[in-house]
């Protein structure tokens, strides 16, 4: 489960999601003590949604918000200064090695 999807549930909602997987993970360890799982990975799935769901209700009863904006654009202005100084860093180092220094 997405994050937003989560916060889109309200609190019953959340409430029942976790006992839900609560107990399908429960189900899911016993079984996996006496055989193969055909999906080993869903047990790390189920454990992280189960933080998620919580996450979001410590976050209500706290009454932290979140705010969701782009900071894709910032960071897609530092990509090539990144760049830039990498590259200017492997010159430097090519230009001692050339020199013998």
């Amino acid at each position: 489960m997405k994050a937003e999807e989560i916060r889109g549930l309200d609190a019953s909602e959340l409430n029942v999601r976790i006992a839900e997987l609560e107990e399908e993970r429960f189900r899911l360890k016993f079984r996996s003590a006496s055989e193969a799982l055909e999906e080993p990975l869903r047990l790390r799935s189920i454990r992280k949604d189960i933080a998620r769901l919580h996450t979001v209700r410590r976050e209500r009863a706290l009454g932290i918000t979140r705010v969701t904006a782009a900071p894709k654009k910032a960071a897609a202005k530092k990509a090539p200064a990144k760049k830039a100084a990498a590259k200017k860093a492997a010159a430097k180092k090519a230009t001692k090695k050339a020199s013998g220094r």
